[in-house]
Parts: C-alpha cells; structure tokens; sequence
C-alpha cells in the first residue's frame, strides 16, 4: 500500500510540472498582451501612436512581458516558489495572490457544498430507482435527469433571478450578504442569511451533478444486481435492503469514487455562469475577465489551482478505490 501511494504522489508532481507549461504556454498563444489592450485603451482616450507604444513598451519591461514565454514561465515559478507570489494582476493593480484569498473561500464553501449535495442526492437516487427498474419512479427521474443536464445554467440563473426579483422582491441579490450583515461578525444570523444567497448558486451549480451521479448510481447498480453473487445472497434468505446495502452498492461505487477526483473543479467552474449573472465575486468570474483582459498571471494561477485539486481529487480517489478494492492496490 505504502508503495502504491509513494508511486501516485511521484506521478501526480510530475503532472502537476506538465499542467504548469502547458497551462502557461495555452495562455500565450493568443496574439498580443495587457500592454497591447492598454496601449489601445490610451489610444481610444486619445494619446499618440507614439506616446501609447512608449507606454506599452514600459509596462512590458516593468513586468517582464517583453522577455520569452520560457523566461516568463521561469519566472513565474521561482516568485511563487521563493516568494510565495503569484504574479501581478495589471487589470486589478493587486497581487494575484491577494485576489485569490479573497475569492478562494466562499467558492470552495459552494463547491463542496455542491458537491456534497450532487453526491449524496443523486447517489442515493440511484440507489432507489434502480430495483424499479422501468417502473414510474425511475422512469420520472430518468426524465428528470434529462432536463437538469440538458438546461444551459446562465438559462436557470436568469429564470431564478426574474423569479427572485420582480415575484419575490428579494433585495440585495448581487452579494454574498444582506447589508446590515456584511460587515458584522459571523453568527448563526449571518450564515442564515450567507445561505439565503448562495442557494440559487448551488441549485444552479448542482443540478447536473445530481443527474450525472443517479445515471451513473443507476447504471452501476442494475450491473451488480445481476452478478451471482447478489443472486446468492437473495437465495440466503437475505432481505432485498440488505442485499442492496450491503452486498450490492458497495461494488456499485467504484465509478462514482473514481469520479470524485475530478469534481471539486468541475464544480468550481460549474458556477461560473450563476455567479456572472448574479454578480458574486468567486474565482470562475476572475477567471473568464483574466482571459478576456490577458492577464495571464491570474489564469496562470487559476489554472494552476485547478490542476492542483484535479491531482488531489484523484490521488485521494485512487486511495479510497484502494481500500474499496484491494485487487487495485496490487495492479
């Protein structure tokens, strides 16, 4: 066991140095930088040809825009690796680090707050609809299931937001807390109303990890009460509960454990669109404006961060696998 974990955390750095260059190299590909949009911005405000260049040029060299993507790269890394800095945001005039803490707690808080509620919901959904195999429960959440991965999110969070508003009269929308609450310290006041306004959010964000989950719950399980096994149980005289529970859903889970790995990102972007629509200052809105504005340190970062928790998602996942399954262990 040992070995094996020594072996994936070794595969998982050398990952981890891949996504870094490739992440930064994507980031540059496309024509132009910051000092280019800055350099149009001071023409747009009527500058000269000549005095926007010379201004361009010089937050290029203050920032080392000027220098090869390689250079760039390099040092990128050593600032975070030796200062602990991720870079300058041009657009924001702040450390990147800075605007990550700032943003960094509240959307894990809904990402696993969103995961939690995709996995136990839709996994347990499964497990209820798969010995009615075709029968009006699972044939109603298969449908179900349709819509809630067929619905574009920004669609559901433009509906919640006109129903919220103009039916509800719902205030201070646009922020993670009421205004006399933003400011105060934390009680259990203030995560009620931190509740009642990130609820639209992870409806939003969750919906189609609960479809995702109880197709995949359904599927796994319906394989399993097949086997012999659970035929065998069955002729023990073992009630069905048991047979599911404790014969059948754990060799059912192996797909769902596998896919954990990847979900905490999928959810952190997953409320991108709620949160544009809604204005709520989380990391997937920074992420599309840095791309927008070229400010590549941010997305750097940002993609950096994702690769990290998508490494440690499956690292965590492979060792849990493991003790599901120790044939995986010995592989």
């Amino acid at each position: 066991m040992l070995n094996y974990i020594l072996r994936r955390i070794v595969i998982a750095f050398f990952m981890l140095i891949g996504i870094g260059i490739v992440s930064f190299i994507v980031i540059k590909l496309p024509p132009g930088d910051y000092a280019s949009r800055y350099e149009g911005y001071l023409l747009a405000r009527g500058m000269s040809q000549e005095d926007a260049d010379r201004a361009a040029n010089l937050l290029r060299q203050q920032y080392d825009l000027d220098k090869p993507v390689p250079t760039q790269f390099v040092l990128w890394v050593k600032g975070m690796v030796t200062e602990g800095k991720f870079g300058y945001s041009f657009a924001y005039g702040k450390d990147v680090g800075v605007l990550i803490a700032e943003r960094l707690p509240m959307t894990l808080l809904i990402a696993l707050l969103c995961h939690a509620i995709s996995t136990i919901v839709g996994v347990g959904l499964g497990i209820y609809v798969a010995p009615r195999k075709y029968g009006f429960m699972d044939n109603l959440w298969a449908i179900l299931a349709f819509i809630f991965t067929s619905v574009p999110r920004f669609s559901l969070a433009i509906i919640i937001l006109f129903v919220l508003v103009f039916t509800f009269n719902q205030p201070s929308l646009l922020s993670f807390f009421s205004p006399e609450y933003v400011f105060a310290p934390w009680s259990f006041a203030k995560v009620v109303d931190l509740f009642k306004h990130i609820w639209p959010v992870l409806v939003i964000a969750g919906l189609g990890g609960v479809a995702r989950n109880l197709r995949v719950m359904r599927g796994n399980l319906l394989d399993v009460l097949g086997a012999q096994y659970v035929q065998t149980a069955r002729a023990k005289g073992l009630t069905e509960s048991k047979v599911i529970l404790k014969h059948a859903v754990p060799n059912a889970l192996h797909t769902i454990v596998a896919y954990q790995g990847t979900v905490l990102p999928y959810m952190m972007q997953g409320e991108l669109e709620a949160a544009i629509i809604l204005g709520l200052p989380t990391l997937g809105p920074l992420f599309y404006e840095s791309l927008v504005n070229q400010d590549i340190y941010i997305s750097g970062s940002l993609l950096l961060i994702y690769g990290v928790l998508i490494l440690a998602g499956n690292l965590l996942a492979d060792l849990s696998l493991a003790v599901l399954d120790p044939r995986i262990r010995y592989s």
